[in-house]
């Protein structure tokens, strides 16, 4: 029984969405399509930004804290919770820096992991003198169990996804998260490839730390994405020290009177720039979609979507992950066959993502029925003439 188990799927959406006709996206794993909602107010912020004088004190701060409450509500947490940061890897070394390891603990991850975490890793091992732990499956294992055959007490640190980011593979996020708990483990989450696709709760899950980019699954821009911190973490060690994170930075007249103390909760992990005038409205626009559309109805809808072009798939002897997540559906070609089948793809404009030794098929609501029609047509063709 999923999360989102009976949730109403949601039409067609493609009208939301700058994507033409004859063209057909499945890359939302890499980066999404913006949300023509976005791009209206991305044009306004810019308007707004060509004219200084029009933009008060107050703007510094009530835009920035409206998108922290919209992202806190999308994974169950409050907004004293959330960190504004710019990326996967800020959000990783804020966690690496709050934690602690040492000689015979481990960092547990997975094999093939995004690299940007690993390298945080790697750093944080060198200076606690713990040791990388890296989980590989055997041959019909899932991710859940080959994680909980390895998690004992040696682990320090567990930096774990929902979904492997090279073909959608799931883990088991719950029982992970107990396992965690009774070993003594920090759990580190990176959601970017499920926060805004599939339901995440940080109440049930209550890791130490969760990031996840914006880029993605969030439809948002570039360069703003988000970091829960549990209350335990809310008076660490932040990356960086800037003005607007400490208290009375709203007052700008009295800014040289440098105060000792933050923001409350963990907005002392907020990065520099945190405003982003350009791009905050962006970010606005697209979490208010996906709070409209809500994270449950999306995921049934992508499930749909991605269960055809896997079952599409398997008919034609090809191999998909299971268990997957409802969004992201990985399918291994023969090796000798692959350039020719993306070179196949880049012709019909079907655009994908090749990601270890999978084809990674990651749709959106503005995926229709001639898309998935395409896709499979170029499948059969190119595997014809192999």
């Amino acid at each position: 029984m999923t999360a989102f188990s009976g949730a109403q799927q949601l039409p067609c959406a493609r009208h939301l969405f700058d994507v033409p006709d004859d063209v057909a996206y499945f890359n939302t794993a890499s980066l999404a399509p913006t949300l023509r909602s976005g791009l209206s107010a991305g044009n306004a912020s810019l308007q707004d930004r060509a004219r200084p004088w029009k933009i008060t004190s107050e703007d510094w701060f009530t835009a920035a804290e409206h998108r922290r409450e919209l992202f806190a509500d999308l994974i169950g947490a409050r907004a004293e919770d959330i960190a504004l940061i710019s990326a996967t890897s800020y959000g990783i070394a804020t966690a690496a820096q709050n934690l602690n390891a040492g000689p015979g603990q481990h960092v547990l991850v997975l094999a093939d992991e995004y690299p940007s975490g690993i390298y945080t890793w790697w750093r944080f091992t060198e200076r606690t003198g713990a040791s990388m732990l890296t989980v590989a499956r055997r041959p019909g294992q899932t991710w859940t169990e080959a994680v909980l055959d390895v998690l004992d007490e040696t682990v320090a640190v567990a930096s774990l996804p929902q979904v492997h980011w090279t073909d959608g593979s799931l883990l088991d996020l719950e029982a992970i998260a107990d396992a965690t708990r009774a070993v003594g483990a920090a759990l580190v989450i990176d959601a970017s490839q499920s926060a805004g696709a599939m339901p995440l709760n940080v109440k049930t899950l209550r890791p130490d730390f969760l990031v996840t980019v914006g880029y993605k699954w969030l439809l948002g821009p570039f360069g703003l994405g988000y970091l829960y911190v549990a209350p335990a973490y809310h008076n660490g060690r932040p990356l960086e020290e800037n003005w607007i994170l400490r208290q009375g930075a709203q007052d700008f007249a009295r800014l040289v009177d440098y105060r000792p103390d933050y923001q409350p909760g963990a907005r002392r992990f907020d990065m520099g720039q945190r405003t982003a005038f350009e791009l905050t409205p962006m970010a606005i626009a697209a979490l208010e979609q996906i709070t409209a559309w809500t994270v449950p109805r999306i995921a049934a809808t992508l499930s749909a979507t991605t269960g055809r072009i896997a079952t599409a798939a398997r008919e034609r002897g090809l191999t998909v992950p299971a268990p997957r997540g409802p969004h992201i559906v990985g399918i291994n070609v023969p090796s000798g066959t692959r350039q020719q089948l993306l070179a196949a793809l880049a012709h019909a404009d079907v655009h994908i993502g090749v990601r270890g030794a999978a084809l990674r098929i990651s749709p959106h609501l503005h995926t229709t029925e001639q898309d998935i029609n395409r896709l499979v047509a170029t499948l059969d063709a190119a595997l014809t003439q192999a």
